[in-house]
């Protein structure tokens, strides 16, 4: 599976594109936080790991950016407990 998150800004959400489909994760930037809102991941893109990719693509752009995340969605919630390598970038 080839392809990396991208930040579509102009949308708000980071995208990646697999086999024609895109999965994405909506986010807000609020107060210097990247507030994610909602995950949605193609059913033709199910099962293979797309969402897992997706979340880590995207925490690492919320990284590199240095922005504090709050995990609404709760995809990206559990995606955090499950990788607590993630857990200093919750904000609060």
């Amino acid at each position: 599976m080839s392809g990396s998150v991208t930040d579509n800004a102009a949308a708000g959400r980071f995208e990646l594109a697999v086999d024609g489909a895109t999965a994405f994760a909506a986010y807000r930037v609020r107060d210097g936080q990247l507030v994610f809102t909602h995950t949605e991941v193609p059913d033709s893109l199910s099962g293979r790991g797309v969402g897992s990719r997706l979340a880590k693509g995207a925490l690492d752009l919320a990284r590199a950016r240095g922005l504090p995340v709050v995990a609404q969605c709760a995809f990206i919630a559990a995606y955090v407990r499950k990788h607590p390598e993630y857990g200093d970038l919750l904000a609060g």
